[in-house]
């Protein structure tokens, strides 16, 4: 089986399983609909859209780092701080452009996302063991500098907070901010040497380092564009929530991590997509909003999730050992 070959294999299976996500958000949205009629008014399906919208910003992130077989867990401190960075800069500096916030967002969550880079890169540590110290160490910081105080939504400037509600064509806003994101990460990855390399050096990074790819400085921007992505949703999550202190986005990066490995992206690198993250992030924003609906104790969401997970694992495992065994069987007859 040629790496082509191999590629085809493992499309085949993500496409199945993005397939099945739409799949089953239609049976969920159907039945929910059918026990709640409620469910599929206009306000419902806009706050599921706005949460998606920041889910799938993080999911995007994830999804670029887990490709190259790393992991970044400290997106949701990261969307913290940056939340409370630029909120602090609207409240002291009111006549600031909404777009300023937004550019101040990418480089505060690209800065921690540099610093996660740098140590998995010179300092050899694995991402799983860098990431989850710096989600505890940038979480202290947030904490350090609220002191214990939190930005109020009349503390923010009026435009600000219209931009979170703010729609074009009854689309929010902050809704077409993910899906253009999605479509130029999407895009990047499929079509373009960069993306492609990455893929590879999840594939294998020996063999992607042998080929004169960069692993090192592409493993850096890969966590460089996982931070900007949630410095960005920092911003998304202090337009649409108005308040914000220093525990925002506390346990987001559970949930990213969920999107992602849910949405088709393996945990073991060198597959998956930003749509197939992004769809997942939209089924797990859907299953919450449903369970809150249907009247159901958070735990099961929770469980959900959680038995999710470990399909999707399992599916993966599933994959990669047919893999394994049509490259055995065809170098047994070469």
């Amino acid at each position: 089986m040629s790496p082509g070959e191999r590629r085809s294999v493992f499309g085949t299976v993500f496409k199945a399983r993005e397939s099945g996500i739409i799949l089953a958000l239609i049976v969920l949205v159907v039945f929910t609909a059918t026990q709640n009629s409620r469910f599929l008014s206009g306000q419902s399906i806009r706050d599921i859209l706005l949460g998606t919208a920041i889910l799938a910003v993080l999911a995007v992130g994830q999804a670029v780092v887990m490709i190259t077989r790393n992991i970044d867990l400290s997106v949701g401190s990261v969307l913290g701080l940056s939340a409370f960075a630029v909120g602090t800069m609207l409240r002291d500096n009111p006549g600031l452009p909404v777009i300023v916030a937004l550019l101040a967002g990418l480089v505060v969550g690209a800065a921690c996302g540099l610093i996660n880079g740098a140590v998995v890169r010179f300092g050899r540590v694995p991402a799983l063991v860098v990431t989850l110290g710096t989600l505890y160490a940038f979480r202290g910081a947030v904490y350090f500098w609220a002191g214990g105080q939190q930005i109020n939504a009349d503390k923010l400037p009026r435009s600000f907070l219209d931009f979170g509600d703010a729609s074009v064509l009854g689309i929010p806003w902050l809704v077409l901010i993910a899906v253009l994101v999605m479509v130029i990460a999407g895009v990047v990855l499929r079509n373009y040497r960069g993306g492609r390399e990455l893929y590879a050096m999840g594939s294998s990074p020996q063999a992607a380092q042998l080929a004169g790819i960069k692993v090192g400085r592409n493993t850096t921007i890969a966590f460089l564009v996982s931070g900007a992505l949630a410095g960005l949703a920092g911003v998304l999550f202090a337009a649409r929530f108005g308040t914000v202190d220093a525990a925002a986005g506390t346990g987001y990066e559970l949930n990213v991590v969920a999107a992602a490995v849910v949405g088709g992206v393996a945990v073991f690198g060198g597959s998956g997509s930003v749509w197939g993250a992004s769809l997942g992030a939209l089924l797990l924003t859907v299953i919450g909003s449903a369970l809150a609906v249907l009247d159901i104790d958070q735990f099961w969401q929770q469980a959900i999730v959680g038995a999710l997970i470990l399909l999707a694992i399992g599916a993966d495992r599933l994959v990669a050992v047919r893999v394994a065994k049509a490259l055995k069987k065809r170098d047994s007859h070469v």
